[in-house]
């Protein structure tokens, strides 16, 4: 399947998904710092899936993929300590957690198809 624009792509939609429950899981967050990281890095799983594709080159791509996939381990480290500080209930922290691992797992699969 030929992949025509960054929307069209799974890790990308789901990167979206896991970006918009983390602005709904933390609005209310008064830690302002905190909030802000956890959202910056979830941001940047969807944008840089964005920008790698529409550079189009598969090397480059690769690139922007990898630097996606770390920023699925920031969330992932910031979830902890969200959960850790009581700023998310068990069940919110393993609703999240599992859809970070999911993207990071899609991302890792795009990467070996490049």
């Amino acid at each position: 399947m030929k992949i025509d624009k960054f929307e069209d792509i799974l890790a990308w939609q789901k990167a979206k998904i896991l970006t918009l429950t983390i602005y709904k899981s933390f609005s209310s967050q008064r830690d302002y710092g905190f909030k802000d990281q956890i959202q910056r890095a979830s941001v940047s799983i969807m944008n840089n899936i964005a920008e790698g594709f529409e550079r189009r080159g598969d090397k480059e791509f690769k690139y922007f993929l990898s630097i996606a996939k770390g920023s699925c381990g920031e969330v992932r480290s910031m979830l902890y300590l969200g959960y850790e500080l009581k700023y998310l209930p068990k069940q919110e922290f393993d609703k999240l957690y599992t859809l970070a691992v999911e993207v990071s797992k899609m991302i890792a699969g795009f990467m070996k198809t490049l």
